[in-house]
């Protein structure tokens, strides 16, 4: 390896790794740019091009079936989306459903007759027709026959339809039927590159069947050197663990792995590509894939090859790198395959910029920069993926006259782009060959091409009939030099997702490296100081009630601008607050990071609402009236917090009482007092008056004394629902006590209900990170899975093999994933239920013998209505529920009495609707985990014994704190009504 060359190149990749959008496409638009007399030629060699895709589009009912039902098309989405969940349910009712769902999505009628294949034609009569039978429409006894007669039928025809779709994206269930399918007279001239494609790997199960297929299928391809064919393979799918945190222990695995792979390829004689993944995954892999290229075993072999994505601003940084390598390198240029998730990631978690560009446009300019370093890069051999005709036009202009190089192109797709360039002209090309069942692979397939928005402008354009040859074929370097390199403008920063309502906090990117190890040191440097427990209650609130007078006469914006000022101080002094969260509160680094967050956003949130809702109204009314309705603080509010989450609740709650006029008297929980310490002084710092907040330490004792106390005007609490019961009964207690409000947040025995239609790798992921993130220890985890009988089998088996990859340990670690409960108390109620549950325990781990760790347990539940409370820790509880029995799965749930959280996967729109309308949860979570409510997003709060709302971090929450006062003057009491006097004659 070329030390310094691929040192500067990693170098300046951390540089642009999330580097402002124009700045990195400045030298990007300066490479790729072509003189007149190229365009020029670019153009001719394009519109040939263009026009034998156009001609190959009505060429088989294939390509005719797509031109008709677009990627982009509702109905195109049906289909894909019918695909993607069809083969994996094995229940005939669950799946008429989803047929009935997404058949009924679309306007069929409106295509038949269009196309010019009878063959597209009569399918589209079949989706006609099918919808009629099992969708929505006008009822009767002959409809309700034909449903009954047709729906084995229309499922059957769809079964069939989502198999011929496998063939158009699979190239063969096992690596034999691939092989033989290239030998096929379609894909003659064309080599292929296997890939055994699928999901993540969840388990190390997953990853050793992975494993293992790979290893077979370069037996399969190398039998047959002289073929040309080639392996292709995914990472993530080595190692259920792929990530950062745990690089110490995947990277070496990995390397492993791979050079096992990579002799064997060699010893083969034929080629091996590593794909490319998600960003943050970019760095793991080039220490990977360096590893393997630098091994003496494999010198002299020129097969070792990786694909880089385009639309990652480092591109050409890691082109840069693989030629410094002191080995030949194949390197597959592509577009990018994760651009949706990418752009939410980035916005989820708060980071500075994207990683990639936010513009199609954008995108193909730094294909062609790329393209160009690779054309002249000594040790590249390059492999260049489009099925853009302007690209491959632009390349070959490049390229002259040289062959040295190859096109690529996904099966199924770009067909018409190659041939004639292959059969006539001898280029290479080689076809990029999913291989793999029909079940899991096509589901895999259709959400890459559902969700890669960067990748499929083209083929969408190609299929408009309405769009010119000069549309398609627009110079995206010209496009991007006219905007000046700017991002979409419908993209915002992070920072401005909630613009112009309030700014969104600031994250940190523990995909990079140095980040990570700075803030690892950070949250590990001591940090809790001891907090000395509160003597006198009353003298407390006796400052507070008479600070209030002042502080609720100041003005409504110096008080919103005191708020968010206090957000810029959390942020600024976020370090140290992570340190006692993870020192104090035993936070993991990714929650303590997600809980300064939070209570910035708060902060910013109720500041913007505050300004928005509170002002003063005027109301209607007669002639000579004035009617005005105004909101004032009630007085001291006693501000209850809870251990599990002591800085965001605990401001949370504060800072909604003192943006609305109250003085607060803030408790927080016992195990906690050194965050809210913090907390109280960053908002002296904010400007907050020093009796206008007041920090009360200690026990239930000290809780008592203040609720008890009259001068309260009313108590915000975060805890359990026996607490809030007690504070309830407190605060109406005395005859001569006012009337007060109390706002209880509580716990719930929350539950997620799965369908055979659900993807069990999200599932999984999903129940992992709301069952056992912080140790079980939030109100919204999940406590009850329920998974639908005729899938619960495999469902609790990935479930159980994705358990045994967490790691237990300090929380200052970073690849912590389950860190110890709060204290003995717990540890004590949670070992005891264990240990009663033993027999019923389907899977648990082993805990560290130092430190208070209660193991993820999974216990099998033969009723939903065996679980009658919340057990609040790493436990999760597995019941089955039978299909078409959703509603009455639902009322189950409901007839607990809790009304928290509720999560819901299935691919059937019509479920989430029955699940929305007959919950009784406050938050419902649709096919993502149940956890981390964002503020001024998912306003948070149950329902029944899971509390009392308003909402937190909602539009209704401040109104609770506020006294409504209306005013109503007599203006004409003096005599004489102005503004009647006053009018004119009404346009006469």
């Amino acid at each position: 390896m070329t030390s310094a060359v691929t040192a500067d190149a990693r170098k300046t990749m951390k540089s642009l790794y999330r580097a402002p959008e124009p700045d990195v496409l400045k030298p990007l638009l300066d490479r790729a740019a072509a003189t007149p007399e190229m365009r020029e030629r670019i153009m001719v060699h394009a519109s040939g091009l263009l026009a034998d895709l156009r001609a190959a589009q009505n060429r088989g009912w294939v390509n005719q079936f797509l031109q008709e039902y677009r990627l982009n098309s509702s109905e195109g989405v049906a289909l894909l989306s019918l695909a993607e969940a069809f083969l994996r349910v094995p229940d005939p009712e669950t799946a008429d459903l989803l047929i009935a769902d997404k058949l009924g999505e679309a306007d069929w009628r409106a295509h038949t007759g269009r196309s010019a294949s009878k063959l597209v034609n009569s399918a589209t009569w079949g989706l006609v027709v099918g919808r009629a039978l099992v969708g929505e429409g006008e009822a009767g006894p002959l409809k309700r026959l034909l449903s009954r007669a047709g729906e084995p039928f229309v499922r059957q025809a769809v079964g069939a339809a989502m198999r011929m779709m496998g063939e158009i994206f699979v190239m063969g269930r096992t690596i034999e039927e691939a092989m033989r399918r290239m030998k096929k007279p379609e894909n003659k001239g064309f080599t292929a590159s296997f890939d055994m494609l699928g999901e993540a790997a969840r388990t190390h199960e997953d990853a050793e069947r992975y494993f293992q297929a790979y290893v077979k299928a370069i037996d399969a391809v190398g039998s047959d050197p002289a073929a040309g064919h080639s392996i292709s393979v995914k990472l993530s799918a080595l190692h259920p663990r792929y990530e950062l945190p745990r690089a110490y222990e995947c990277v070496p695995a990995l390397t492993d792995m791979l050079a096992q792979l990579a002799r064997q390829a060699a010893d083969k004689g034929i080629a091996l590509t590593v794909d490319a993944e998600e960003s943050e995954r970019l760095e793991m892999s080039l220490d990977i894939i360096g590893g393997v290229a630098a091994l003496p075993a494999l010198k002299g072999w020129d097969g070792f090859g990786m694909a880089v994505q385009a639309y990652g601003k480092r591109a050409r940084a890691v082109i840069a790198w693989a030629n410094g390598l002191d080995r030949i390198m194949n390197v597959r240029l592509v577009k990018g395959a994760y651009w949706d998730s990418e752009i939410k990631r980035t916005q989820v978690e708060g980071l500075n910029d994207y990683p990639l560009f936010t513009r199609k446009a954008a995108t193909d300019v730094s294909y062609l920069a790329v393209a160009k370093d690779m054309l002249a890069a000594e040790n590249i051999r390059p492999a260049f993926a489009s099925h853009n005709a302007l690209t491959v036009a632009t390349i070959l202009e490049w390229a002259g006259n040289s062959h040295d190089f190859e096109f690529q192109r996904l099966h199924g797709m770009g067909d018409g782009l190659y041939e004639r360039l292959v059969r006539e002209h001898g280029h290479k090309c080689r076809i990029y060959a999913p291989v793999g069942g029909h079940r899991d692979l096509l589901a895999y397939l259709v959400r890459r091409l559902l969700e890669n928005g960067a990748n499929s402008s083209f083929v969408h354009q190609l299929a408009d009939a309405r769009l010119t040859e000069a549309e398609i074929l627009a110079d995206p370097v010209a496009k991007i030099a006219a905007v000046g390199g700017a991002r979409h403008p419908s993209i915002p920063l992070p920072v401005d997702l909630f613009a112009p309502g309030h700014r969104n906090s600031t994250g940190i990117d523990l995909s990079d490296i140095a980040t990570l190890d700075a803030t690892v040191k950070a949250v590990n440097a001591p940090a809790v100081k001891p907090v000395a427990a509160t003597a006198d209650v009353a003298s407390l609130v006796a400052r507070a009630q008479a600070a209030f007078p002042t502080w609720n006469a100041t003005p409504l914006d110096t008080r919103a601008s005191v708020l968010e000022k206090l957000a810029d101080l959390l942020e600024q002094d976020r370090e140290r607050l992570m340190a006692i969260l993870v020192q104090e509160a035993f936070k993991t680094i990714p929650d303590a990071i997600g809980e300064v967050r939070e209570a910035a956003d708060f902060c910013r949130y109720y500041a913007q609402q505050a300004r928005a809702r509170l002002g003063s109204v005027e109301l209607p009314g007669p002639t000579g009236e004035r009617n005005t309705l105004h909101l004032e603080g009630r007085g001291v509010w006693a501000t209850v917090a809870p251990w599990n989450f002591p800085l965001a609740i605990f401001l949370g709650q504060t800072v909604a009482a003192l943006v609305t006029g109250n003085t607060v008297v803030a408790k927080p929980a016992p195990q906690t007092p050194a965050i809210a310490q913090a907390a109280v002084e960053l908002a002296y710092r904010a400007g907050v008056p020093r009796d206008a907040l007041l920090l009360a330490v200690g026990g239930p004792d000290v809780g008592q004394a203040l609720t008890e106390d009259h001068r309260i005007a009313g108590v915000a609490f975060t805890g359990s629902t026996a607490t809030a019961k007690r504070i309830a009964r407190t605060l109406v207690a005395d005859d001569d006590r006012p009337i007060v409000p109390l706002i209880a947040e509580t716990g719930g025995i929350n539950a997620m209900i799965v369908d055979s239609t659900a993807l069990p790798e999200q599932v999984v992921a999903d129940v992992i990170t709301s069952s056992f993130r912080s140790a079980g220890q939030r109100c919204s985890a999940l406590r009850l899975l329920l998974v639908q009988a005729d899938v619960a089998d495999n469902v609790i088996e990935m479930l159980k093999g994705a358990m045994e990859t967490l790691v237990l340990g300090s929380t200052g670690n970073p690849a912590t994933d389950v860190g110890p409960v709060i204290d003995r108390a717990a540890y004590d109620k949670l070992m005891a239920y264990r240990a009663d549950m033993v027999t019923q325990t389907i899977k648990t781990l082993d805990a560290p013998a130092d430190g208070l760790f209660v193991p993820p347990t999974l216990i099998r539940l033969d009723r939903v209505e065996d679980l009658t409370q919340e057990w609040f820790g790493p436990i999760l509880h597995v019941a089955t529920w039978e299909a078409g029995t959703l509603s009455e799965t639902i009322a189950k749930v409901n007839a607990k009495g809790y009304g928290l959280t509720m999560g819901l996967h299935s691919r059937i729109a019509r479920a989430g609707e029955v699940i929305e309308a007959e919950a009784a949860v406050g938050n419902l979570y649709i096919n993502r985990s149940m956890i981390g409510a964002v503020v001024g997003s998912q306003p948070f709060g149950g329902e029944g014994l899971s509390g009392t709302g308003p909402k937190a971090g909602g539009p209704h929450y401040l109104y609770r704190f506020c006294a409504e006062r209306a005013v109503s003057v007599d203006t004409t009491s003096a005599g004489g009504n102005a503004t009647l006097l006053s009018l004119d004659e009404g346009g006469i």
